[in-house]
């Protein structure tokens, strides 16, 4: 891998013969593992501007309509965060010379304070190509990685690693995007196509108008954010309201967001004579009855409707290295291999500028494991053809440093083949972020991405994600239980792989809800091998009896801690909050029960205590009428509270009504809906004029 040096230059052609797609992925690290960042990309012509606000990419404008850009969002490393973004070079307009690659801070939050800060590029196979790490940020809330650009019809790319301490909009506003004062939301409001009532449209205008409020405190991450999060309180609450009022509270911001359609949250009211009846259904589920009718229905539907909507077949794929072009999908394909032709689930093909990227897909369904065997061969057959990918879908979620499949590539062929894979929950996911939440091009293609999303939920599907501990569940609880379980068993092992599976599938799941980014936390030290990571963590599941995770849920005042006792047979939901720097601490305790007011009477309210292992606690029932309680009697300095709730362990290995993963489902989804939404946001930066934004 070429690393780069600050200043220095690269032509991308001198690297790799496969550049005509390319991923550049930022990532970084920090003490805490708290530390957040967001990517924004902007298209410059030869005079260093934008042509227009469209050129500005950011998470609330991920995707080029060409798809020459694409923003993929992040996903958690072994010690912080990597947001990884596309670049078809073949697509980007003739016009424009440069890309210039960014992120900002917020809340008052410098790149200085983030460690290991590296940007990497990889070409289309996957292959990394040049890394750029980042040693002197300093005290900046917008930092430039770097730059590609045009030189004598080839790309090149520059490492710039320069700091704004004007923010991300000093950095727009410097290259020609326009910080508007008036701009009201063009997606705030999306026609009725058949006669609904005006409260749907109001409701669909209102749900676009909070995504459009909240786009614009990312938009201006320096000042107006504590604006429009308190406008998108307002607006969420204002539902009855009329549009246009509702539109006036609108926060300024950069004029980047298009019109998008997305589905409202409430459905409307049935036709139906009574609840028996039940809504025809472009991909009915109900008569599937085996495993081969499962994956094969399952591989059709998801094909076809990744064909039929751009959006949701471009963000599948451009992560797996495919160029933004037109779209065809195929299944039932023969495929000759020797004396037994070879039957894929799935074939995707792209096509752009008479090019063609193609996948072969393996699906499993039911909780099925992919067998080594047929993905071997798909990969032998995609290498000698010149296919480029092998994607697998199944309901198991991969782990760093843990493939599923342990695939042999012939390192003498010149065609390199990359290795996928996919979890059902991760397609969900991205459906549901499309039509709740993003929004897509036009109202039959979120009908669709709806049509998908009930299949995929559909209890016949199969497509439910990972629904099963393993094996080795049921024995370890059993060891820890009577204390026969010993340090190195590597059931403990498969039983933390497990845990951390399902936790990144609560993450995926409870994003796809909020519409925010949630990510889990691994608190370990830069360059800890995975597998020796989970080693460590078995043992100390044998000490303990204890499995830990941690949720960074965007927008919260603090970490979601989730512990499941595996000696009581109890699950713990918790989260920290900070105190504020001034007041006092019975108006602390006291306003703290005034926002806990819906939620439940058996809450655990703990004192964090400076120095001290623990203060006074009490749950809510009784604190209540008399607050002042929770206070340490000898005046010691308060840090924050604890907050917690319990309930029990389902004891089976799946997710039946008693199964475990169901269990830690219904907790995660209690403690955030009935505590943590009533907490206070993150404190928002200080207030500050539009005038002086737009001026940097």
């Amino acid at each position: 891998m070429h690393e780069m040096v600050k200043g220095g230059n690269v032509g991308l052609a001198s690297l790799s013969e496969d550049t005509g797609s390319v991923m550049v992925s930022l990532s970084w690290s920090s003490p805490t593992g708290e530390g957040d960042a967001d990517v924004s990309v902007l298209l410059l012509t030869a005079d260093g501007k934008v042509r227009a606000d469209t050129d500005f990419y950011f998470y609330n404008n991920p995707v080029a309509p060409d798809g020459c850009v694409q923003l993929l969002g992040k996903s958690p490393t072994e010690d912080g965060n990597e947001d990884r973004m596309t670049f078809d070079l073949t697509a980007i307009p003739p016009e424009v010379e440069q890309i210039v690659v960014a992120a900002s801070r917020y809340e008052g939050a410098r790149f200085g304070d983030l460690h290991d800060l590296r940007l990497t590029l990889a070409d289309g196979a996957g292959e990394n190509l040049l890394r750029f790490s980042i040693e002197d940020a300093g005290a900046v809330s917008a930092l430039l990685f770097g730059e590609l650009y045009r030189r004598g019809g080839d790309w090149k790319f520059r490492a710039i690693g320069q700091g704004y301490e004007s923010g991300l909009a000093g950095l727009a506003t410097d290259f020609g995007v326009d910080i508007d004062d008036e701009a009201e939301p063009e997606d705030a409001e999306v026609e009725p196509e058949d006669g609904e009532a005006a409260a749907d449209a109001v409701a669909s205008a209102t749900h676009a108008l909070t995504s459009a409020t909240h786009a614009s405190a990312a938009a201006l991450p320096i000042p107006a954010q504590a604006q429009g999060q308190a406008q998108a309180q307002e607006v969420a609450q204002t539902v009855s309201a009329p549009v246009e009022a509702v539109a006036a509270k609108a926060a300024p911001r950069p004029r980047t967001a298009k019109k998008k359609v997305t589905l409202p949250r409430v459905a409307k009211k049935s036709l139906a004579e009574n609840e028996s009846w039940r809504t025809a259904r472009l991909f009915p589920a109900s008569a599937l009855k085996s495993d081969r009718e499962r994956e094969t229905r399952a591989t059709s539907v998801l094909l076809s409707v990744m064909a039929q909507v751009p959006e949701f077949g471009r963000r599948l794929t451009a992560a797996f290295g495919a160029p933004a072009g037109r779209m065809e999908t195929f299944t039932e394909v023969s495929l000759p291999n020797g004396d037994s032709p070879r039957r894929p689930d799935g074939v995707i093909r792209v096509e752009r500028a008479g090019k063609l990227w193609t996948a072969l897909v393996e699906t499993k369904t039911n909780g099925n494991p992919l067998k080594p065997d047929q993905v071997q061969a798909y990969a032998d057959i995609a290498a000698r053809r010149g296919y480029e990918a092998v994607i697998t879908l199944s309901n198991d979620v991969e782990l760093d440093g843990t493939p599923l499949v342990d695939v042999k590539m012939d390192g003498r062929r010149k065609n390199k083949v990359a290795l996928w894979h996919l979890s059902w929950a991760e397609v969900t996911h991205q459906a549901q972020m499309l039509i709740r939440h993003e929004g897509v091009a036009n109202a039959a293609h979120a009908w669709l991405l709806q049509e998908l999303l009930h299949y995929l939920q559909h209890e016949n599907s199969g497509c439910h994600g990972f629904q099963n501990m393993g094996p080795a569940w049921v024995p370890v609880r059993k060891g820890i239980d009577d204390e026969t379980l010993c340090q190195g068993d590597p059931r403990a092992v498969h039983v933390v792989e497990s845990w951390e599976r399902l936790v990144r599938q609560v993450c995926l799941r409870l994003g796809g809800e909020l519409g925010q980014k949630v990510l889990p936390v691994q608190r370990a030290k830069r360059g800890t091998d995975p597998r020796a990571r989970r080693a460590a963590l078995a043992d100390q599941l044998c000490r303990d009896g204890k499995l830990d995770a941690e949720l960074r849920i965007e927008g919260t005042p603090g970490i979601l801690a989730l512990c499941a006792d595996l000696r009581t047979g109890k699950l713990r939901t918790s989260i920290e909050i900070a105190v504020p720097e001034q007041g006092y601490p019975l108006t602390w305790a006291k306003r703290l029960v005034r926002r806990l007011d819906e939620a439940p009477a058996d809450l655990h309210v703990e004192t964090l205590v400076a120095g001290e292992m623990g203060g006074p606690r009490g749950t809510l029932e009784r604190l209540r009428p008399e607050p002042g309680d929770v206070l340490p009697k000898n005046g010691a300095r308060i840090s924050g509270f604890r907050l917690s709730l319990f309930r029990g362990m389902g004891n089976t290995r799946g997710n039946a009504e008693s199964g475990f993963i169901r269990s830690v489902d219904e907790s995660v989804d209690r403690f955030h809906t009935h505590v943590v939404v009533h907490l206070d946001r993150r404190a928002p930066r200080a207030p500050q004029s539009v005038e002086a934004v737009s001026a940097g």
